[in-house]
């Protein structure tokens, strides 16, 4: 009688399509282990101001307690204000968004109506704070404060634009990945430039992914001439060597005086990684527009971009979401070649590929240039790659 219970609807115990889907990712180790790391990677970039700040986090003089830093958590002091934002307002909104989710989510609409006040509430500050320059040492005046007075640092003391040290430092007690080549502190520079690394990877891999999407379900839910055209485009792209095509749409962009910045790189990698992802919806709409649930879709006369939102994409899910993991990593490793080669994110920007290009001089005298951000950069490559394998696990029958 328990086994009828489990087997009938999902009021009696039957599993949703997203549990059963999870139940059978978390039974492959690697795919959790890759998941991890991604979570792990994530955790690092969002709470890098807490982890790496050259500012006090807490401080308490003459009976008045203030947190020098927070004003720099909605205006940062970087070059690269957009994506510094969006990391620091997901800093303080995630933890808001679980609390509430522990506390309300069985009472849906007051829920989400609180966690919309609270995403439109946090905008403000970011919008109406205004960016000054900070040059106090802070470490200094710490040291002299009087007694009863104190101040709460972060535990890496300094921040990723801060010179600190003698240049190349190896790895020591105060730095333990050492220092860059102008004394900055590494560890932080590898914090922040995980910032980098993820937005261009999402970002970047999400602009590719609405092309090749929308490119994708278009040839292959009208067919004939237009998608014979529109393939035989995609076709002559694809025979341009990516990464060839990168450096040449960079170095166009430099011509044309545009400033070097992620946003320029997130666009320039999204723009030009659409077309395999448009053959691969193409295929699976083909597949899908021959069924019948679509033909008595097209029957009863629903619209044509119903159809292709509603009832086609979700069908289709599963290969786009195992390349959107796959491509990921391959957005971070382009961004990295890119910067590595001076045509990416430029200096004073933290990125794992401006750190191995410090080294490239000698990389041997130079080791920790070479080991942290070819490591990280390892780790969250294959991060990535496993959890893509784990997915394509899940939505593949014939694994």
């Amino acid at each position: 009688m328990e086994n009828e219970k489990i087997d009938n609807g999902s009021s009696n115990g039957a599993l949703s399509p997203f549990t059963a889907a999870w139940k059978r990712f978390k039974t492959d180790w690697l795919a959790v282990t890759g998941l991890s790391g991604i979570i792990l990677m994530l955790f690092f970039a969002i709470a890098a101001p807490l982890i790496a700040n050259g500012r006090p986090l807490l401080l308490y003089t003459g009976g008045v307690l203030s947190c020098p830093a927070l004003h720099f958590i909605f205006a940062p002091d970087s070059h690269e204000l957009i994506v510094e934002k969006i990391f620091n307002y997901l800093l303080l909104f995630v933890p808001a968004a679980l609390t509430l989710h522990i506390f309300l989510s069985r009472k849906r609409v007051l829920y989400i109506t609180l966690m919309s006040i609270l995403a439109l509430a946090l905008l403000f500050p970011f919008i109406l704070t205004k960016n000054r320059v900070d040059k106090r040492d802070w470490r200094s005046i710490s040291s002299e404060l009087k007694k009863g007075d104190f101040a709460v640092f972060a535990p890496i003391p300094y921040g990723p634009f801060e010179n600190v040290a003698k240049p190349y430092g190896t790895p020591s007690k105060a730095h333990l990945f050492g220092t860059d080549q102008i004394g900055r502190d590494v560890l932080s520079r590898m914090l922040y430039g995980a910032r980098v690394s993820l937005a261009v990877g999402f970002l970047a891999t999400g602009i590719a992914m609405a092309i090749g999407i929308a490119v994708g379900m278009f040839s292959g839910y009208f067919g004939g001439r237009l998608d014979m055209l529109i393939m035989r485009i995609v076709e002559i792209i694809i025979c341009f060597p990516t990464f060839l095509l990168l450096l040449i749409l960079m170095a166009v962009m430099m011509d044309y005086k545009f400033e070097q910045s992620i946003l320029l790189v997130i666009a320039v990698i999204g723009l030009s990684a659409w077309t395999g992802l448009s053959r691969l919806v193409r295929g699976e709409v083909l597949k899908q527009r021959a069924l019948p649930y679509i033909q008595s879709c097209e029957t009863l006369g629903i619209p044509v971009w119903r159809i292709m939102f509603f009832h086609l994409l979700p069908n289709v899910a599963g290969p786009i979401l195992v390349t959107f993991t796959f491509s990921i990593a391959g957005a971070i490793l382009a961004e990295s070649g890119l910067s590595f080669l001076g045509f990416g994110v430029q200096d004073p920007t933290a990125s794992w590929g401006e750190l191995l290009r410090q080294a490239f001089s000698d990389p041997f005298n130079y080791w920790h240039l070479t080991l942290w951000p070819g490591l990280a950069l390892f780790i969250a490559v294959c991060a990535f790659n496993f959890t893509g394998e784990g997915l394509r696990k899940v939505f593949d029958p014939r694994a």
